[in-house]
């Protein structure tokens, strides 16, 4: 009596599983499909209207979907993709949503065909593990002392980027600075920290050309004293502070009663006294500036501009971090503890200079800086921040080129080449996961599909000529010039592809796809908010016995 339930049940299960799976696979198809064109270096630009009303123009993967709002959770996770790209390697963002938006795209006839996505899963983790041992194959090292390979090899990953049209310029500064704020660990190691040790500050006004990378720091603040205080010194000495230089408030509410009138001063003398003598402690190690992140009282300055030092207050703690890498000073938090060696004296010039309205104080000609500022000029607010983008990607590609200095052929040719590999191993596949891995194959083309798709050129004729190129695991540098179109050697032509941006492109777009194939139902933890007006929700109702063999018993 319960078998055909059981048996109708099943089919029903299947049947839901079915629904999801091609539910987020067209939502995750949709996602792909928005930042497709932006791939290559004759892509579109999008138009975005950000939430507080503002408008962005990029073609930056991860800028895009950042200000996208989906509802569907599969196209979030799938947004979450190119987050995890570019923390990770800084680059590659709009390839990993295309590459694993058709490796779910492949997945939907297997699962059409009831194929169990564990075992579609199982050919693809195969299938991946394949695709790495082939970018290890081909991958060639290159010397990261060698400036005009990696000058080369920058511009060749910024190049599908806006600002490709300004050659060098972009790929320049992305080497100076990562060059600059690169650590020695020992063992070969080098840790280039470029979220923390690089700030990119954005200066609307005068041309492109005039930005630069400044051999210590900038930002945006002016001495306390202007009339009192130099605002040009030659090789400063520089005391870096944490702790306010004003008389410190109670951190409870206190009381003090005063009978007579001369108390008054007294307490008045007890707080000067107190600024007086951090000043004299500060004073006794001869500095020229003065920078704390803190407060400064208008006595404190006054001392300080007696004895002829500058003083800069309320500094962001990320900026007070920087200066002490630039001119070898260290952070003090009580004027007390100060020694010789704390006292910065690497940078060469402190200078405030007025650009447009504003003041901006340069700490800058640093004898071996560790850390520096990228001062970007442009003619608008949106141009800017396009080019801050870009001069992020850049600074990542060579981040990755110090940490991992290997390269694979760019242009669509590493995939074409991973997909001729594949498909040939895919004979000696066994079994059912022989079909699944071949599709892997198939979809690792999606890449240079779309750069073939947008450069306007014939899609099939291309593809058809590239794969009969790369057939039998040859011609492993033939690849799309994203320009033209024409099928090139990149070995000639100068287009490569960081070794470390690929694999991780390749390993988060299999791996995210695997896990969308895995799930089988979306269930919602959101209460529905009850209608004004509508009588209290139905209380839970306990089954009788005659429906315990009720079909509803055997869940969905």
């Amino acid at each position: 009596m319960h078998a055909p339930v059981l048996v109708l049940n099943d089919a029903v299960k299947r049947e839901t599983g079915n629904r999801v799976h091609h539910a987020n696979i067209q939502a995750s198809k949709a996602v792909a499909d928005i930042i497709r064109t932006t791939l290559g270096p004759r892509s579109m630009l999008k138009m975005l209207l950000d939430a507080s009303g503002g408008i962005v123009v990029t073609n930056d993967g991860n800028a895009i979907l950042r200000e996208l709002d989906l509802a569907h959770p599969a196209a979030k996770s799938m947004i979450e993709l190119s987050r995890t790209q570019d923390e990770e390697v800084g680059d590659g963002t709009t390839s990993v949503i295309v590459l694993a938006g058709e490796m779910l795209h492949v997945a939907e006839a297997f699962i059409d065909k009831a194929f169990h996505p564990t075992v579609i899963c199982r050919a693809y983790s195969k299938a991946l593990e394949d695709a790495i041992a082939v970018l290890n194959k081909i991958s060639i090292p290159i010397d990261v002392n060698d400036r005009p390979t990696m000058l080369k090899m920058v511009k060749s990953c910024i190049g599908t980027k806006f600002t490709g049209q300004f050659g060098d310029l972009i790929a320049d500064m992305a080497i100076d600075a990562t060059t600059t704020v690169g650590v020695d660990l020992g063992n070969g190691l080098r840790e280039v920290d470029i979220k923390k040790y690089v700030k990119v500050e954005k200066v609307p006004g005068g041309q492109l050309e005039d930005s630069k990378v400044l051999r210590g720091v900038m930002f945006n603040k002016d001495v306390v004293a202007p009339g009192k205080m130099r605002r040009k010194i030659v090789n400063p000495r520089i005391i870096l502070l944490d702790c306010p230089l004003e008389y410190k408030k109670g951190e409870n509410m206190t009381n003090a009663e005063l009978i007579r009138e001369e108390d008054w001063g007294v307490l008045l003398k007890m707080e000067e006294e107190y600024i007086e003598k951090i000043c004299m402690q500060i004073l006794c190690f001869k500095p020229d500036l003065v920078i704390t992140e803190k407060g400064l009282s208008d006595l404190a300055a006054h001392y300080l501009s007696k004895a002829g030092v500058s003083a800069i207050r309320r500094l962001r703690k990320t900026d007070n971090n920087r200066i002490a890498k630039a001119c070898g000073a260290t952070v003090v938090n009580r004027p007390e503890e100060l020694q010789e060696s704390d006292v910065g004296t690497g940078a060469g010039l402190f200078e405030v200079q007025k650009i447009g309205d504003e003041y901006f104080t340069y700490i800058v000609e640093c004898k071996d800086p560790k850390a520096c500022t990228v001062l970007l000029r442009g003619a608008s607010k949106d141009l800017l921040n396009e080019v801050g983008r870009n001069l992020q990607d850049a600074m990542s590609v060579a981040r990755n080129m110090i940490k991992n200095p290997k390269l694979v052929p760019g242009g669509g040719a590493t995939e074409l080449t991973v997909s001729a590999t594949l498909k040939q191993k895919s004979s000696s596949v066994e079994g059912i996961d022989k079909w699944p891995y071949e599709a892997v194959a198939l979809a690792f083309e999606a890449i240079p599909r779309t750069l073939a798709q947008n450069c306007g050129v014939n899609v099939i004729r291309t593809m058809t000529a590239l794969q009969a190129k790369h057939a039998n695991g040859e011609n492993v540098w033939t690849g799309i010039d994203g320009n033209t179109g024409a099928i090139t050697d990149m070995k000639e032509r100068g287009i490569w592809d960081a070794y470390n941006v690929k694999a991780q492109t390749f390993k988060t777009a299999i791996e995210a796809a695997c896990m969308l194939l895995r799930i089988d139902d979306v269930v919602s933890g959101i209460k529905k908010k009850q209608a004004p007006g509508s009588s209290a929700p139905a209380k839970p109702q306990v089954e009788d016995e005659k429906d315990v063999d009720s079909e509803q018993m055997i869940p969905e």
